[in-house]
């Protein structure tokens, strides 16, 4: 079950962040034409912003999933057991903590600047485009939890995450070179 849910997590955050890439890019290249052209897009700059946010939030959940971003693995996993494990639930503890706040607060900003709305596109609503706030939040807290058990288990038995990364690209590239 969890498994199945956490697939589910990792196809949707996948595909709707390539699917925001592709519309960034597409409204660069477009922006780009119209500058060479000798006209400009009033709502350009405002939208790019926000797309590069929205990538960025959603982004992070997927990263969260993957456990894929910057850590200190070779440092955690020097750490004697159990204190190893206290380390772990306080850091999952303080980033669960931050990224709550942050929902609450993402909630706040989008109550205050609810009647309101962006500068040179007026009929798309403010709150709309600071949903990432909160949905991004909670979704990393989902992707957090989903990726949790693993992680756990993984760090316990003293594997770096880093390093297992490390060596399953070197062995797909020698798969692929021939040499395994």
């Amino acid at each position: 079950m969890l498994t199945s849910l956490r697939n589910f997590f990792e196809f949707v955050l996948e595909y709707f962040v390539i699917f925001l890439m592709l519309i960034l890019t597409t409204v660069v290249v477009v922006a780009v034409i119209y500058r060479l052209m000798g006209a400009s897009l009033a709502w350009y700059d405002e939208v790019a912003a926000i797309l590069l946010a929205w990538i960025t939030y959603y982004g992070s959940a997927l990263a969260a999933l993957r456990r894929r971003h910057i850590g200190f693995d070779s440092v955690l996993l020097s750490i004697p057991m159990p204190a190893r494990m206290w380390a772990v639930g306080l850091a999952e503890a303080i980033t669960a903590g931050f990224f709550i706040l942050l929902a609450w607060a993402g909630f706040v900003v989008m109550s205050i600047l609810g009647g309101m709305s962006l500068t040179s596109l007026t009929w798309v609503p403010i709150s709309f485009t600071q949903s990432v706030i909160p949905l991004g939040a909670i979704l990393f807290l989902i992707c957090q939890a989903l990726s949790l058990p693993d992680y756990w288990r993984k760090t316990a038995n003293g594997v770096s995450l880093e390093h297992a990364e490390i060596e399953e690209e070197v062995e797909t590239e020698m798969k692929k070179a021939g040499h395994i």
